[in-house]
């Protein structure tokens, strides 16, 4: 399954690579992060992870915030 997550917070790639290392660092899941649009394309292998899980491994890495899109 698949699904693209607003992302607030990211002004440049390395922001943009922080977020999509810490999604990629949670088991099952496969993203890339996209500056513009500020966009992170999320899929699931298995279970689908809440947006809580995937918020809190996004939030050690910074001040970003994931939403619905």
């Amino acid at each position: 399954m698949k699904k693209e997550f607003k992302v607030e917070g990211m002004s440049c790639n390395h922001c943009c690579m922080a977020v999509e290392r810490a999604l990629n660092n949670i088991e099952g899941v496969t993203a890339s992060v996209s500056l513009e649009p500020a966009i992170a394309t999320v899929e699931f292998e298995g279970n689908e992870k809440s947006l809580e899980e995937l918020q809190k491994a996004v939030s050690e890495e910074g001040d970003y915030t994931l939403s619905q899109k």
